[in-house]
């Protein structure tokens, strides 16, 4: 047995040229069916098992791998309903055209460790680690990203402001008191209000444009939203989100009307209320945002805006793919349910 098997020794040992050993794994009508099988058959005897991926890699151009950054850790993001639709999307979209998956974490330190052996990246939300955004900004790889925009890369988008809009101005009435049930809104680990907090990333976080649409409509119908009523929560989780809902349940004047930046936090915050008595939506009105299946099977249905991520990740790699750079923004729908 060698102690290091490469293409141009097993070709020595086996006697015949290494275009032959090639052509043998990636080229098999170069050579006769009796020949190849031969081959193969020799290498595998000797524990060799084709030439080397990344070598091929690079010198082709293309791995046929495209690498999802993900906004967060892998953990949380594959737990995450919304991301898991998305990524059903990305995959299916991907095997239509032979392509595989590489999964990154939003956490990771860099990108040099698979920068050299992807086609490309698509970028998943904003990443926990803002030092990946400069990398990526520098990248000479196809970036393309999603629910965020990078200068100079095309983003697939819904209009996350519009549509917040439109789902507060579906539930607001005059003298409403509202509450925001945010999600990463600042650099904190734990739900807490805003306040005079700074906010965190906000040139390319998703939650400001949904803030920002949310006070677009209070300031349509009159009404002011106190900065002790807008929340931050880390993760759209249920931990979180019912430390936040049973926190602003209990303020005065409580209030009349949750806008939740997932339907998660939107879920949640229903379960809390219902627990305390409250009628919905005749003592308070829930709105969401997502589209996810949990909110047909739960009672009362909740009102949410609805982004297709599944559709969205299909579309995310239709435009990677093509040789146009421009953004685009992609349809939403809002269905009203029983909590408004």
């Amino acid at each position: 047995m060698m102690s290091k098997l490469t293409l141009k020794s097993v070709a020595k040992n086996l006697g015949v040229s290494t275009a032959t050993i090639s052509n043998a794994f990636n080229r098999p009508d170069q050579l006769s069916v009796a020949l190849r099988q031969k081959i193969l058959q020799a290498c595998h005897e000797l524990g060799y098992f084709g030439p080397n991926k990344a070598a091929q890699s690079l010198r082709k151009g293309s791995s046929g791998i495209v690498a999802v950054i993900l906004s967060d850790s892998l953990e949380y993001m594959v737990s995450d309903p919304v991301a898991s639709q998305f990524l059903q999307g990305v995959s299916r979209e991907l095997e239509r055209h032979q392509l595989h998956l590489l999964l990154f974490s939003g956490q990771a330190t860099n990108l040099e460790a698979i920068s050299d052996f992807v086609d490309g990246f698509i970028c998943y939300g904003a990443p926990r680690n803002t030092g990946l955004i400069e990398q990526l900004r520098k990248s000479n790889k196809r970036v393309l990203t999603v629910d965020f925009d990078l200068a100079g890369r095309p983003s697939v988008n819904i209009d996350n402001e519009q549509a917040a809009f439109d789902s507060a101005m579906a539930v607001l009435r005059p003298k409403d008191t509202v509450a925001v049930l945010g999600l990463r809104l600042i650099d904190a680990a734990n739900s807490q209000p805003v306040g005079d907090k700074p906010m965190w990333d906000n040139q390319s976080s998703i939650a400001h444009r949904r803030l920002d649409g949310y006070q677009r409509a209070m300031q349509q119908c009159g009404l002011t939203l106190s900065a002790d009523y807008v929340w931050h929560i880390p993760e759209s989780n249920q931990n979180y989100a019912r430390e936040a809902a049973q926190a602003v349940l209990a303020m005065s004047p409580r209030p009349t009307v949750l806008l939740c930046m997932s339907d998660l936090i939107g879920l949640s915050a229903m379960r809390e209320a219902l627990q305390l008595g409250l009628r919905i939506p005749e003592d308070i009105r829930v709105v969401g945002f997502d589209g996810i299946e949990e909110t047909l099977r739960y009672h009362p249905t909740l009102t949410s805006v609805w982004q297709f991520s599944d559709a969205k990740g299909e579309a995310a790699v239709r435009a990677f793919l093509s040789a146009d750079d421009s953004s685009q923004l992609l349809p939403y729908q809002l269905r009203l349910g029983e909590s408004s």
